[in-house]
């Protein structure tokens, strides 16, 4: 896998997660409406929510070593 494949697919884990915590923040939003049976409705989409902020995490520290060694290497070319 060279860098910019990295690249890409630290984005695009970023983009994924973002877009799950905005659905977990919506599923958690319609507890206590008439959409939802109970408190219960609560357990999965707050953990889901941290499965998406691990995964937002993950991601940029991908992100974060891609970045480092792109730099390193125009670095040694400079």
């Amino acid at each position: 896998m060279n860098e910019i494949s990295a690249l890409n697919s630290a984005i695009q884990g970023i983009q994924q997660g973002l877009t799950g915590m905005r659905k977990n923040a919506l599923d958690v939003a319609k507890v206590g409406t008439s959409e939802s049976s109970g408190p219960a409705d609560y357990v999965k989409p707050i953990v889901d929510l941290k499965q998406n902020e691990l995964q937002v995490l993950a991601s940029a520290k991908v992100l974060s070593a891609v970045d480092e060694a792109l730099g390193s290497l125009f670095d040694e070319k400079a």
